[in-house]
C-alpha cells in the first residue's frame, strides 16, 4: 500500500461543500480581527520585550523551569497568563 500526499489545493466544489456546513458560517461570525500590537519586537507569531527580575525571583523562575523541564519563557508566559487571566488584577 503506497502513502499518498494530500492534495496541496481544494477546488471551488470543495470549498463550497465545506462553506455550506450549518456550523460554517457560526464559526465565521466568531472570528474577530486581530488588532496589530506594535510594541517590542515581532518573533514569529509572538512579540520580544526585555523584562527586569529581582535575582531571587529569577532563580525561583529557574528552578521551576527546571523541575518541570520546561522553558524560563514558558514558566513566564504561564504565570502571566494566570495572573492575567485569574482575578489578581480585577
Amino acid at each position: 500500500m503506497a502513502i499518498q500526499r494530500r492534495p496541496k489545493s481544494t477546488s471551488a466544489a470543495q470549498d463550497a461543500f465545506i462553506s455550506g456546513a450549518p456550523d460554517a458560517q457560526r464559526q465565521e461570525a466568531q472570528v474577530a480581527p486581530v488588532a496589530v500590537y506594535e510594541k517590542g519586537i515581532q518573533k514569529g507569531h509572538k512579540r520580544q520585550i526585555t523584562l527586569t527580575i529581582a535575582p531571587e525571583m529569577l532563580r525561583r523562575v529557574d528552578e521551576v523551569a527546571k523541575r518541570t523541564g520546561q522553558a524560563r519563557a514558558a514558566v513566564i508566559n504561564m504565570a502571566l497568563y494566570r495572573a492575567l487571566e485569574g482575578d489578581i488584577f480585577k
